[in-house]
């Protein structure tokens, strides 16, 4: 059963052993992540010029479900533009909270101006939990 959202923050956070790991860690088995948050992180891993291996064991390792960014994930995610667009928010933030949204499940991130728009959901800042 998915419990939580990751953000891309979230995950980079964990997998560098961030402030906020223990946060995520305390969370990973069962979570989910959207593709294209999931795309964001390895594209940070490479762009550190890090091997992504250890990423991939860690994702499988938790069971970590990577969820398709379809045709209602776009229409969902581009739907909370109007929320978001005062807040900075980009497409990657938007589609890790429309995932949330759509699965009524909190999102766990290290970025704060994903937790500025009124939501239905619950958006969990790893670095100062509460």
């Amino acid at each position: 059963m998915t419990s939580v959202v990751l953000d891309a923050s979230a995950l980079l956070a964990l997998f560098n052993k961030e402030p906020g790991a223990d946060v995520v860690r305390a969370a990973l088995v069962g979570a989910s992540i959207s593709a294209v948050n999931y795309s964001e992180t390895m594209k940070k891993v490479i762009e550190r010029s890090i091997p992504t291996d250890p990423l991939k064991a860690l994702i499988r390792g938790a069971s970590l479900d990577i969820v398709p960014f379809d045709e209602a994930m776009a229409e969902a995610s581009a739907a909370l533009y109007p929320q978001t667009k005062m807040h900075g928010l980009s497409f990657a933030d938007r589609a890790c909270l429309a995932l949330g949204v759509h699965r009524n499940l909190k999102v766990l991130t290290a970025e704060r101006r994903m937790s500025l728009p009124t939501l239905s959901i619950k958006v969990k800042l790893i670095r100062h939990a509460n």
